[in-house]
């Protein structure tokens, strides 16, 4: 039995929104499984698919929390242009 865990960052896709969509996660749910049946030929009903959103705050990237980080990008970029 397969359970496959998805980590995905709480911030949506598009800058209005701040999660992923029920829509996005049932696709996310179904591709899953699905590569699991074809390469692995497990069935569809033994798998299981957990997705955790995880919140800004509570991860990091290059040693800051991942806003402070990507701030620190994007002045880097502003000054480069």
């Amino acid at each position: 039995m397969p359970i496959v865990n998805i980590q995905v960052t709480r911030e949506g896709t598009t800058p209005d929104r701040d999660s992923v969509t029920a829509e996005e996660k049932a696709a996310l749910i179904k591709g899953v499984s699905e590569l699991l049946l074809n390469v692995l030929k497990k069935p569809l009903e033994s798998t299981f698919v957990i997705i955790e959103e995880v919140d800004t705050d509570n991860w990091g990237w290059g040693g800051l929390p991942v806003l402070e980080y990507r701030g620190k990008v994007a002045a880097k970029k502003a000054t480069e242009e």
